[in-house]
């Protein structure tokens, strides 16, 4: 099947509804936010983890498509929100990145963070331990925030809580990181 220009360009809502009938086309929604979410996934899990991460994620996305709501037309929160319940059931894979990262100094996915100015975030021991002590809820709403550059809204969508919740699981886990980087001084 050959993909027309006119669907390449149009809106993730669209591209969903329409793979419903054309379900070749949903490879569009794949191409467009597939290398985001790995570089998220690797930075919470590592690089070989992110690729199941993604997969899984774009799978049940796919499984699942005919539920989203199509008067949203960015999928990314959708698709961060599938990623982080994921990623969420690989806990104990983040917290041995994490760890590892703390003896060794040494982030598995630090070849994929230092492209994007977010280096410091990747690549920071005394930050490492910092996020290793967040509640997990609260970590997810900081790096959704950080990494993946969610807003507010496309957070609480997601990871389906009240935008309220997000401002103040985010507001918990920066206080969190600030005290703990700046005990580690």
């Amino acid at each position: 099947m050959i993909i027309h220009s006119e669907i390449v360009e149009a809106d993730d809502a669209s591209v969903i509804g329409r793979s419903l009938h054309e379900p070749d086309v949903f490879a569009v929604l794949f191409d467009r936010h597939a290398p985001l979410l790995h570089r998220y996934a690797a930075r919470r899990l590592g690089p070989a983890e992110a690729e199941d991460v993604v997969a899984d994620a774009f799978l049940a996305a796919f499984q699942h498509r005919a539920e989203y709501d199509r008067t949203r037309t960015d999928a990314r929160p959708w698709l961060y929100g599938i990623a982080s319940n994921l990623i969420g059931k690989r806990r104990r894979a983040e917290t041995t990145l994490y760890r590892a990262y703390i003896r060794s100094g040494v982030h598995p996915a630090a070849a994929t963070a230092v492209e994007d100015g977010v280096n410091t975030l990747a690549v920071n021991r005394p930050l490492a331990r910092a996020l290793l002590a967040l509640k997990p809820a609260d970590r997810d709403v900081l790096l959704l925030v950080a990494w993946a550059e969610l807003n507010y809204r496309e957070v609480a969508e997601a990871l389906a809580i009240p935008a309220g919740t997000v401002a103040s699981r985010l507001n918990r886990a920066r206080r969190q990181i600030r005290e703990a980087l700046r005990e580690g001084e």
